[in-house]
């Protein structure tokens, strides 16, 4: 498993955390305190983690971190109605892959300039029916690239003349060379979240080349904390196991073991 797994990993358990308070909002007093006495951020635990590894993070240039497709269509549309222009990478001008490759550099992610480049970033999506938001779709032969945006609707640079636009998609399958998804899709972590998912998701972590600086790694197989984790979606039992994480992470970021 790569740094970049693991911190997708870590994304997915802070969700979790983050709608288990969603639910607990109305938690009682004493569980409040507790979760005030053992809260650890998720900025908090995403810097300490950069800090081990010597990166910059979630989130940051060359990574997907918790950037989703929806994102990325939002951004692109900043650029709706900017002129098209040949070798343009800028709010000034733009060309299709410039397009393209501004929007996923606001959003922190590297891609190279060219359609030709770009048509081999992140993971080929089959057909254009299983296409979602944020893809791109290389077509003409391999000489133009859009965005998808979702309900049939594209972002793109058209052509000298025009300016960035979102319309509807005009392809078919037969006239697109690849569809590449570069940044995973907005998942929410499910209310009776189980331990064993969290098990999983925590376990996955121990062998990651790169992470011996954060020695409250080890031993997370086991994962006996975890233990009074339950399915249950009560207000009380959500907020208790979002504590539980958090003195979890805590524990990590002081050097102990789960």
């Amino acid at each position: 498993m790569t740094v970049t797994d693991a911190i997708g990993r870590i994304a997915q358990i802070q969700a979790t955390i983050a709608q288990l308070d969603g639910v607990g909002t109305t938690a009682p007093a004493s569980t409040a305190t507790a979760a005030t006495t053992s809260n650890t951020t998720s900025a908090d635990f995403a810097s300490a983690l950069a800090g081990a590894l010597g990166s910059a993070g979630v989130g940051s240039t060359g990574s997907t971190g918790t950037v989703t497709g929806a994102d990325v269509v939002a951004d692109a549309k900043k650029y709706l109605g900017v002129p098209y222009v040949f070798g343009g990478t800028s709010s000034s001008g733009l060309d299709c892959s410039g397009l393209v490759q501004r929007v996923y550099k606001d959003l922190g992610i590297d891609l190279p300039r060219l359609v030709s480049g770009q048509g081999k970033m992140g993971t080929e999506v089959p057909s254009l029916a299983q296409a979602q938001p944020g893809d791109l779709i290389v077509t003409n032969g391999g000489e133009h690239i859009v965005i998808y945006a979702g309900n049939g609707k594209v972002i793109h640079a058209p052509s000298e003349g025009r300016n960035v636009s979102l319309v509807d998609n005009w392809m078919k399958d037969s006239d697109i060379v690849t569809i590449r998804r570069i940044v995973p899709q907005a998942t929410a972590a499910p209310a009776g979240t189980s331990a064993s998912a969290l098990s999983a998701a925590l376990a996955g972590m121990s062998g990651v080349s790169g992470l011996s600086g954060l020695s409250g790694l080890s031993g997370l197989s086991g994962l006996s904390g975890l233990s009074g984790l339950s399915s249950s979606g009560g207000t009380s039992s959500a907020s208790s196991q979002a504590d539980m994480l958090r003195a979890m992470f805590a524990s990590l970021l002081q050097g102990g073991s789960q």
